[in-house]
């Protein structure tokens, strides 16, 4: 990047969120950073009041989509990246499981010049990793696994949402994307690979949801994850 970064475009995907995404935006509101901060939220047609919240929103304040056809959260990831005009770009769920306090360590590795592509890892620092299921570490590690084999990176969190960008690097590759679902995340983990650019993880704080309180991937989504992975390398250019 060969001007100095000033802004960051932050994409927030959302559905059925009523009860945390305000609470995300807050948390943004008090994360300091030296970028001014660009949040784009796309809610993919969400039905549990989370659409009205936004339409509520202040739209000089923040970029906004509203989605007439629940497709899926690599759906409304394209749509914000169409929009972001950020120096950097990245992801940020709307439930709280990542940690807002992460934010310094995923931009530094890029605002000083060590990387252009920055992973937050759930997985460096398994201290900072808390949730009530065995089987989501090794869904992670299963998939993880399979995309290091086809991409020839070292990730050991290939799944994570914090996926942090230098713009060029997503100018590269976003109008390739295809997937609307969490085929959305080995996707772009094989385009930031098959071009080339120098990725780093940085370990991240990770707390679960239960089902019940609204977590929305299953294992069902980590065998169709292998299936995608194995998909891009063959077919996507």
């Amino acid at each position: 990047m060969d001007s100095i970064p000033t802004k960051v475009s932050i994409i927030i995907p959302v559905y059925n969120e009523r009860e945390l995404l305000l609470h995300v935006l807050r948390g943004l509101d008090d994360v300091e950073i030296p970028l001014n901060k660009e949040i784009i939220i796309i809610d993919d047609c969400s039905t549990d009041g989370t659409m009205e919240i936004v339409k509520s929103l202040d739209t000089s304040k923040y970029r906004i989509v509203l989605k007439d056809k629940n497709e899926g959260k690599g759906s409304a990831l394209r749509e914000g990246f169409k929009l972001a005009s950020g120096d950097i770009v990245m992801v940020q769920d709307a439930d709280l499981e990542y940690s807002l306090e992460d934010y310094h360590d995923l931009l530094n590795p890029i605002l000083h010049g060590d990387a252009d592509v920055v992973y937050g890892s759930r997985f460096l620092d398994i201290r900072r990793f808390n949730s009530p299921y065995r089987f989501h570490i090794v869904n992670n590690k299963m998939i993880t696994f399979v995309s290091n084999i086809f991409t020839g990176l070292k990730l050991t969190d290939m799944e994570t949402c914090y996926k942090v960008m230098r713009r060029d690097v997503l100018e590269s590759f976003k109008d390739k994307l295809k997937s609307n679902r969490f085929g959305i995340e080995p996707e772009i983990t094989h385009h930031i690979a098959r071009g080339g650019w120098s990725i780093i993880e940085v370990p991240i704080s990770y707390k679960a949801r239960t089902f019940d309180e609204g977590k929305k991937i299953r294992m069902s989504d980590g065998f169709a994850g292998v299936f995608h992975i194995i998909k891009f390398y063959f077919f996507s250019r």
